[in-house]
C-alpha cells in the first residue's frame, strides 16, 4: 500500500479542477490581451474567476489579484507595502512564519527596515499583549501566517486585527495553510492583505492569490504590460487562474464535512498510540477549531526522525520530517526550536498531514507500521 501523508507539502490537483483547466490548454489558447475574439474569450474567463474567488472569500472581485505561488504573493504584499511607503518602516512578524515571510523581512531589515518580533507560547500562539507593546507609531505593517504549516496553530486573527487597526498598522496574513482548510472569510477577518497558493488545496502548483482590500496601495513587483488590473506584468497563466477558482470554490463548499472527517482521524491516530504505550508529544494546539483538520506534528522521546522516516518510507509511507521548503536542512526546524520542544524528543519531529483523499484503512495502516517502527527502534 502506498499512503501520502504530506498534504501541508502539497496536494494532487483534483478531478474536478483538472477538467475545468482543460480546455485551456488546448482550444481555448489565446492571449487574454489579444484583441480577437479568442482573446476576449480568455478575458472573460479571466474575470469570471476573479469573481467566483471574490464571492467565496467574501471581497470585492477589484481586490482579487492572480500571482504565481504563494512566496510570490507574500513577497508583493510586503516589499510592495514597504516599497510604497516613505513615512513608517517597522514590520512586525513572528519567529515561526514560513521562510517566503521570514526571507522577506529579512531581506527588508538588511536595507534599513526595522523588524521585530512578537513573542508566541509553547502551541505556537501569539503573545497579543506583546504584540500591543512593541506595535508603536512607526509599524508599518504586522504580517503573521493564519495557520502554521508544521504545527497547525491557528491564529486569533481577528483579534491581530483588532490591534493593527487601533494602531493605524497594516495587516498582512499568510493564509497558504489555511484555505479550504479553515473557515476564510475576509469580511470576518478585516485584514488588509491575505496570501494565498493553489497548490495547497488540489488545484496546480505555480498559481496563487493575493487579496488586497481596497485604498490599500501596493508597488508592484513585475512591472510590463497592463495586466492584472495594470498591477502585475506578464501574460496571464488562463487554465491556472481556473484551477485555482474551481478548487477554492470546492474546498471552501466541503469544509464542514472536510473538518470532521479529518479531526476524527487525527483523534483516532493518537488514541491508537496513547494505547500501544509510544512516547510522544503533540506540537501546537490540542485538536480541535484552534488547529489545522490533518495537522500532526509529532515528537518522539529519544528516536532520529530522520530514521523514522525513511523506514516509513521503506514501507510506502510518505510524511515530512518539517516543512518541505526546508527538507535538506537535518537541525530541528525554527518553528519546532521556537515553541521549545524538550531536546530529547526535538530530533525526533514528524509531520503527518492527511488529505482530502486519505482514507480510515490509510490512517490504520500507518498507525500500524509507525508502532512497530518505533517499538523496533527503542
Amino acid at each position: 500500500m502506498k499512503v501520502y501523508l504530506d498534504n501541508a507539502s502539497t496536494t494532487n490537483v483534483s478531478k474536478e479542477v483538472f477538467s475545468a483547466m482543460l480546455p485551456y490548454f488546448t482550444d481555448e489558447f489565446g492571449n487574454p490581451s489579444s484583441l480577437h475574439e479568442q482573446g476576449i474569450r480568455n478575458r472573460k474567463i479571466i474575470n469570471k474567476s476573479r469573481i467566483l474567488v471574490a464571492d467565496v472569500l467574501h471581497c470585492k472581485k477589484n481586490e482579487i489579484f492572480f500571482t504565481s505561488c504563494g512566496t510570490e504573493s507574500i513577497n508583493w504584499a510586503i516589499k510592495g507595502l514597504a516599497y510604497n511607503t516613505s513615512t513608517k518602516g517597522g514590520i512586525i512578524t513572528t519567529k515561526i512564519e514560513h521562510h517566503a515571510t521570514s526571507e522577506t523581512c529579512k531581506f527588508l531589515g538588511d536595507r534599513g527596515y526595522s523588524v521585530s518580533y512578537v513573542n508566541v507560547d509553547k502551541e505556537g500562539f501569539i503573545d497579543l499583549d506583546h504584540l500591543r507593546a512593541i506595535i508603536n507609531d512607526n509599524t508599518l505593517l504586522v504580517t503573521v501566517i493564519m495557520a502554521n504549516n508544521e504545527i497547525g496553530t491557528i491564529q486569533n486573527i481577528k483579534a491581530i486585527s483588532k490591534i493593527c487597526y487601533e494602531a493605524s498598522t497594516y495587516l498582512h496574513v499568510d493564509a497558504v495553510q489555511a484555505a479550504c482548510h479553515t473557515l476564510l472569510d475576509l469580511e470576518e477577518l478585516d485584514v488588509d492583505l491575505l496570501s494565498i497558493s493553489g497548490h495547497k488545496f488540489h488545484a496546480p502548483k505555480g498559481v496563487g492569490l493575493l487579496y488586497v482590500k481596497e485604498g490599500t496601495k501596493l508597488a508592484p513587483l513585475i512591472h510590463g504590460g497592463q495586466q492584472e488590473l495594470k498591477m502585475r506584468a506578464g501574460t496571464e497563466n488562463v487554465a491556472f487562474t481556473v484551477g485555482i477558482a474551481k478548487a477554492l470554490e470546492i474546498g471552501i463548499a466541503n469544509l464542514g464535512k472536510y473538518t470532521k472527517r479529518l479531526n476524527s482521524y487525527s483523534t483516532l491516530f493518537l488514541k491508537r498510540l496513547d494505547e500501544a504505550g509510544v512516547d510522544y508529544i503533540l506540537n501546537g494546539p490540542e485538536i480541535g477549531e484552534n488547529r489545522l483538520p490533518g495537522n500532526l506534528s509529532l515528537s518522539f522521546k529519544e528516536l532520529d526522525g530522520s530514521v523514522i522516516s525513511y523506514l516509513l518510507n521503506k514501507r510506502g509511507i510518505y510524511v515530512s520530517t518539517g516543512s518541505a521548503c526546508d527538507s535538506e536542512s537535518i537541525e530541528p526546524s525554527h518553528v519546532i526550536s521556537e515553541i521549545g520542544v524538550p531536546i530529547d524528543y526535538i530530533n525526533a519531529t514528524i509531520r503527518f498531514s492527511i488529505g482530502n483523499e486519505t482514507t480510515l484503512e490509510e490512517i490504520n495502516y500507518v498507525i500500524d507500521n509507525l508502532i512497530e517502527i518505533i517499538k523496533l527502534e527503542i
